[in-house]
């Protein structure tokens, strides 16, 4: 297990890790951005650690404390990570009789959850300062300051040792390095080219065909007496459609997230982009108060329940965001104002929501569809053949639906 034939043992309470070493005891705060529990029991493991002991280690829910090289550490993971992917193939069961969408769906989501669990399992120390003592450790103060430490995210926690897993920071490592560079999003209407800098844990406006929807989609006509109109960015995360309307002649941005990183990843995006005096950021559920001509949302795509904080962007719980935008649309709308709801038909292909559903919820939230547009994904995973919901992902549409409240004349006699 360690260069030693007894390794260490560590016993971990609450959300502290504490264990002997060289005769000393030690204590680390455990953190976790997923939420996971600090792991039952833990070894202390180096370069001599195998792949296959390494394993069978963090398959039984072994933490791994690295005491290693850095560098060896990352080839572990990546060791372990192959081992993994490895394991359904030979466990495969021979049928001629396809497995139903929603099965697989769910049967990918716990082996995601399980993959995400074992490669967890190896761990990284950092003193009260974030520093990682480890040979060829990179400098991840920034990164860790930027995840943890942020004013707006929380109070800051006692100076003290602590223990994290290698996977989760690699993410924190790589999503600074994304806050750095910024993603670059495509010209509009002549408009010249912006960048958004997403910050830890918001969702990284990667995926481009719904920023081309909100970019394409015929705005509404201003108010009597108006020369512009307001729109409100309902869960705006980065801030990228509340600058896409910016970038389209929209007068004012209301732009609201219940998250402290959105609300802050938006604010740091609008003051790079010097649109701090045409979009107000503002912490609620889902509206501010009053109407706009125009109120964007963009929300969770599948209504399942989110496995850590981290999934949020991803998974919205029972359909809540949804249903709470289409629930409050028509009380917020101005005259002649239109509600845009961006969602793919993904959740209507893995058998969790038919259109004839969300059609009826339109309704019943006393709204009418003034059009769709649609577009085609364009990410990688819909050309990957071997990924089990391939057939699902295949056909997925992105769809804004540009939303009014119903007239009289179109209810159901």
């Amino acid at each position: 297990m360690t260069s030693s034939s007894n390794p260490s043992i560590c016993n971990t309470s609450a959300q502290y890790v504490h264990w002997s070493e060289a005769n000393v005891e030690h204590t680390a705060l455990w953190r976790s951005e997923r939420g996971n529990a600090p792991p039952q029991r833990v070894v202390l493991a180096d370069d001599t650690l195998t792949a296959d002991n390494a394993y069978h280690l963090a398959c039984g829910g072994t933490g791994l404390l690295w005491r290693g090289d850095f560098h060896n550490a990352r080839h572990l993971l990546d060791a372990i990570a192959r081992r993994i992917d490895q394991v359904p193939k030979r466990k495969r069961v021979k049928s001629d009789l396809p497995i139903p969408i929603v099965e697989a769906f769910n049967l990918h989501r716990q082996t995601q959850a399980q993959r995400a669990r074992t490669l967890g399992m190896v761990l990284i120390e950092l003193d009260e300062n974030f520093h990682c003592p480890l040979r060829r450790a990179p400098n991840v103060q920034a990164a860790c300051h930027e995840a943890w430490d942020a004013p707006e995210i929380a109070t800051p926690t006692e100076s003290v040792p602590s223990v994290v897993s290698l996977r989760e920071l690699l993410g924190m490592t790589s999503a600074s390095e994304w806050r750095r560079v910024g993603v670059e999003i495509a010209s509009l209407n002549g408009a010249e080219n912006f960048r958004i800098h997403p910050h830890y844990s918001v969702f990284s406006p990667v995926r481009g065909e719904y920023l081309g929807l909100v970019a394409a989609a015929h705005l509404p006509k201003p108010p009597k007496g108006h020369t512009g109109i307001t729109a409100f960015d309902i869960g705006t995360g980065t801030g990228v459609l509340a600058a896409i309307l910016v970038h389209r002649g929209v007068e004012r941005v209301i732009a609201t997230d219940s998250e402290p990183r959105a609300l802050a990843c938006a604010r740091d995006n609008m003051g790079r982009l010097g649109m701090e005096n045409k979009v107000s950021v503002q912490a609620a559920d889902l509206f501010p108060e009053g109407a706009a001509s125009l109120i964007v949302c963009n929300p969770p795509w599948l209504p399942a329940r989110p496995g850590s904080t981290l999934e949020r962007a991803v998974y919205d719980e029972n359909g809540q965001m949804l249903r709470g935008y289409l629930a409050g649309l028509a009380l917020h709308l101005a005259p002649k104002g239109e509600g845009w709801l961006i969602l793919s038909n993904l959740a209507e292909l893995l058998g969790m929501r038919t259109r004839e559903e969300l059609l009826n919820t339109f309704e019943q939230n006393g709204l009418r569809v003034v059009s769709r547009i649609d577009a085609k994904p364009q990410h990688p995973k819909t050309k990957d053949s071997t990924d089990v919901l391939h057939v699902a992902r295949a056909n997925e549409v992105t769809s804004l639906w540009r939303l009014a409240v119903a007239k009289p004349s179109d209810a159901k006699v």
